[in-house]
């Protein structure tokens, strides 16, 4: 049986009567670089987040990357993030000249702890950008306490995690800046690369505009040096017909979630020896990926490929330790939560469309692997 990590084809089989005519209705305006079909997709992200304003960009890490220009972050400052993410969130401080400061992580939710934040707050301290990872929030009001009291922006990295929720409030909501990617491997993808920054302050929102359009406002008169970051409107449209699917596709991921933990117990493959599961500390996790922690990993994921079955690990090396950021003076040992959650994790099929015939292969396949 074949087990992709992810299935788009299943997915665009059920909505594919809905995007074909909201693309085409694009290719008969002509209308490809912002216009309605941006705005109306804005409008729809923001009520979606229970946030005043969202502004569309490129990609999700232009979305970080146009949050700390309008704070006007750079040389000589420093932000505090997770180590154990995706590369632009930490190459998108680098890329602004400003220095990240990593935070380890908790073992549990793979989150940045709050606990370690305060001690790497120095004159330098500009920002916070907690990552809600594979799905599952951030503690954002010790996060929200800690930057108050230091009077520090915070910019919610929630690429992976639209429509999850921490204590009924939704992810970019609760800080000054919301950013997420609509990369097509996301829970909320697009048909290539696109992003959105959302936010409750109207000067930050009209900023961000300005920003993302070559800091041109009105035409042809630049008040402040931006980019290309506009949001294309075939992604738009795109993006505004499977984000009534959201939630639907929430719940079934969640499901998913839920069906591997029975079937895991079922199969008695839980032990500090072969698979612990990922826990749901926190109510509102969408599980963007569904992430084991494995003994003798490497081997397990050859194993599950030979087998036909997707699998990845997210991430093999944490940020402190890439060759790129060696400058900053890391080293082995630094953060060992993330060290090792990079030397255990491994990401497992969880999408919405995933067959009960599918997740029973996948741990049966598994249970094999340490039986042998």
């Amino acid at each position: 049986m074949q087990v992709p990590l992810l299935d788009l084809k299943a997915q665009y089989q059920t909505i594919k009567d809905e995007i074909q005519p909201a693309v085409l209705d694009l290719f008969e305006k002509q209308m490809f670089v912002l216009g309605p079909a941006v705005q109306a997709c804005e409008a729809s992200i923001a009520d979606y987040c229970g946030c005043g304003y969202a502004c569309g960009v490129t990609s999700g890490t232009d979305a970080l990357l146009i949050s700390l220009m309008a704070e006007c972050i750079g040389p000589g400052d420093e932000v505090i993030t997770s180590p154990y993410t995706f590369f632009a969130t930490a190459g998108s401080i680098w890329r602004t000249g400003a220095k990240p400061v990593f935070v380890d992580i908790l073992p549990d939710t793979f989150n940045i702890n709050p606990a370690l934040i305060e001690e790497k707050i120095t004159d330098r301290t500009r920002a916070i950008m907690p990552v809600h990872l594979y799905g599952q929030m951030a503690d954002m009001d010790e996060i929200m306490k800690i930057a108050e009291k230091h009077d520090l922006v915070v910019i919610e990295d929630a690429a992976q995690a639209i429509g999850a929720t921490y204590k009924g409030r939704a992810a970019g909501s609760i800080s000054h800046y919301g950013c997420f990617s609509f990369f097509p491997s996301k829970n909320l993808g697009g048909a290539g690369d696109g992003g959105m920054v959302v936010t409750n302050s109207r000067q930050r929102a009209e900023k961000l505009q300005i920003l993302r359009n070559h800091g041109m406002e009105p035409k042809y008169y630049h008040k402040l040096i931006g980019g290309n970051f506009r949001l294309d409107a075939i992604q738009a449209a795109v993006i505004s017909v499977k984000l009534r699917h959201l939630n639907e596709w929430a719940e079934g991921r969640r499901a998913n979630a839920d069906r591997y933990q029975k079937l895991f117990q079922d199969a008695g493959s839980l032990d500090d020896e072969k698979v612990t599961l990922p826990p749901r500390v926190l109510e509102g996790h969408v599980f963007n990926q569904y992430v084991i922690r494995a003994g003798r990993r490497d081997e397990l994921m050859q194993y599950l490929k030979n087998a036909q079955i997707g699998c990845d690990i997210y991430y093999p090396v944490p940020l402190h330790l890439q060759e790129c950021f060696e400058p900053l003076g890391y080293r082995t040992g630094d953060l060992p939560e993330s060290e090792k959650a990079a030397a255990e994790t491994l990401a497992l099929p969880v999408y919405a469309e995933l067959s009960n015939e599918q997740a029973e292969y996948v741990v049966e396949t598994i249970s094999s692997f340490y039986r042998s």
